[in-house]
């Protein structure tokens, strides 16, 4: 495990790095085309000092002590995730618990949202010969009986396979393509009976029990959450959580039950709907409008949908996501190999940076911290090729691209994201600073993909923690509890604070211009001012 010691003095050392050099802000603002910005990317150029794309890490048994969380923090990890497809109440509550110590541990970096990430609705087998370990091998060729008849549930074999998919002979044709055990095991469908599908084994293996099924191409009529996702979900409202990832979601009313159980103690969480299947990507549009944002989680997708198509559907969603200023996360075997190995491949390096170019928000760790042997270096690796990648990021395109397609007349929010990221690009800004309640001036602001870092100043905890969700929002969570009378002068106070955060991460120097935005009152939705002011 890496020492503390160790890794303050590696954040320390990034510290120096100024954010861009300030002779280089007109070359890099000015290229024409995007072709003409790639054709001038410098491999000797260092990178940005900030990372403004999010690190999510899964917590499990090899890093959910208090020590080793604190270490995460400090090498970057922003959304803390709880697998609730592993573990019991009592362990994810002591999780949490360890995360917030870890955070309190941790000065300067301590805003950390944590995320409840749903087990979802999904299909499987049942119990191989009364045995939670036994298994028994599928010769390709040879023929299953797949049913749903109670009497076969603990005594699958290679001949009679139980599935819990009670309407499984009603959505099966002759033809279709089921999967078992992540795809490594494939079945085609023979005939269909009244609680019975024959299949030939198209590959083979051995298989065990309670395996997940996937059922490609196929519409399904499971519940949008099971009784353990609403028994999962109300723990998670009664610890606090910041957000839901919530999996195999298939439409917008399954986001909207999911919301409905939250009710109102859990109305600000926010939900994030992971799309895991065809029907998902088919139904991208609506979802997106019901959620809070997105996850691209490729591992189940890649299943129900061709491999080499995985990639398509990611920039399909990032696309669609970007363009409603809506977060979108890219999740699964990121860098995968760095579970049982000390670095990634160029393979993965590639996959995580091209996530970044293709305008995710956040990237995402699974089992490379969850379980793995190197969760700190994980992390770091991680840290740089983002740091790296956002350096070549076009924000032009972006900001050009997504402004043609914002509907007129724009809302006030939306006006006064245009114009910061405008001001910001014109005045050559170091930083866009604002002060906001709900986090939706912020979010606006990242919507247009700005240059410049946006620090975002909020009096309100659980905002702050959420605004990790969204590209290069570095939020503040301000806890002066005093309440001075004169409210302009408690913004200001507010906005040194933003500025003085900049100067201490080396983005922000004296003489700079920095873009302010506010509100004219008090409250939330009241933003409606923009300042260009110089930093002393």
């Amino acid at each position: 495990m890496v020492s503390i010691e160790a890794t303050a003095a590696f954040l320390k050392e990034l510290e120096t790095v100024s954010y861009y050099a300030k002779d280089e802000k007109q070359a890099v603002l000015s290229k024409a085309t995007y072709l003409e910005h790639l054709s001038s990317l410098n491999i000797t150029e260092p990178p940005h000092a900030v990372r403004k794309t999010a690190i999510i890490c899964t917590i499990g048994p090899k890093c959910n002590t208090v020590e080793t969380l604190a270490c995460m923090i400090r090498n970057g990890m922003n959304i803390a995730r709880l697998n609730f497809s592993h573990g019991d109440h009592s362990y994810h509550a002591m999780t949490i618990k360890n995360i917030r110590e870890a955070a309190k541990a941790v000065k300067h970096e301590n805003i950390v949202a944590i995320a409840l990430d749903t087990k979802g609705p999904e299909i499987r087998t049942g119990m191989i010969m009364n045995s939670s370990t036994a298994e028994v091998e599928l010769i390709k060729g040879k023929s299953i009986r797949l049913t749903t008849d109670p009497s076969f549930e603990n005594t699958g074999n290679a001949v009679n396979l139980y599935v819990d998919y009670k309407n499984i002979t009603n959505v099966l044709s002759p033809g279709k393509i089921i999967y078992i055990d992540d795809g490594l095991i494939s079945l085609v469908v023979d005939e269909v009976g009244s609680d019975f599908v024959i299949c030939t084994i198209e590959n083979g293996g051995m298989l065990g029990s309670k395996k997940g099924v996937n059922l490609p191409g196929t519409s399904v009529d499971l519940p949008p959450v099971s009784e353990k996702d609403i028994a999962d979900l109300l723990f998670g409202v009664e610890q606090g959580v910041d957000m839901i990832f919530a999996s195999f979601i298939r439409n917008g009313s399954a986001v909207c039950k999911i919301r409905e159980i939250l009710g109102e103690k859990g109305k600000n969480i926010k939900i994030i709907s992971k799309i895991e299947n065809q029907e998902g990507v088919l139904n991208a549009d609506e979802i997106i409008k019901a959620s809070d944002g997105i996850m691209v989680a490729r591992g189940d997708l890649g299943i129900e949908i061709p491999a080499e198509k995985v990639f398509l559907a990611q920039k399909l969603l990032i696309a669609k996501c970007n363009e409603a200023g809506k977060p979108v996360i890219c999740a699964t075997q990121m860098l995968e190999s760095m579970i049982s190995k000390p670095r990634p491949t160029r393979a993965e390096t590639s996959d995580v940076a091209n996530a970044v170019l293709d305008g995710a928000d956040c990237v995402m760790l699974s089992g490379e911290t969850a379980k793995g042997s190197y969760p700190i270096d994980t992390i770091k690796i991680m840290h740089y090729i983002c740091k790296e990648a956002e350096a070549a990021v076009y924000h032009s395109k972006f900001f050009e691209e997504i402004l043609k397609r914002v509907k007129k007349p724009t809302s006030h929010v939306e006006t006064i994201g245009v114009a910061a990221v405008s001001a910001a690009k014109s005045s050559l800004a170091s930083a866009i600073v604002l002060c906001t309640t709900t986090g939706n001036t912020a979010a606006m602001i990242s919507k247009f993909k700005p240059s410049v870092p946006i620090i975002a100043v909020t009096k309100n905890a659980q905002t702050a923690r959420q605004l990790w969700l969204y590209r290069g929002v570095f939020p503040i969570y301000y806890s002066e509890n005093e309440k001075l009378p004169d409210w302009t002068q408690d913004v200001d106070l507010r906005i040194r604070e933003g500025i003085n955060f900049g100067k201490e991460k080396g983005f922000i120097e004296t003489g700079d211009n920095i873009v302010v935005v506010t509100g004219w009152t008090s409250g939330a939705g009241k933003t409606n001012t923009l300042r260009l002011i110089i930093a002393d």
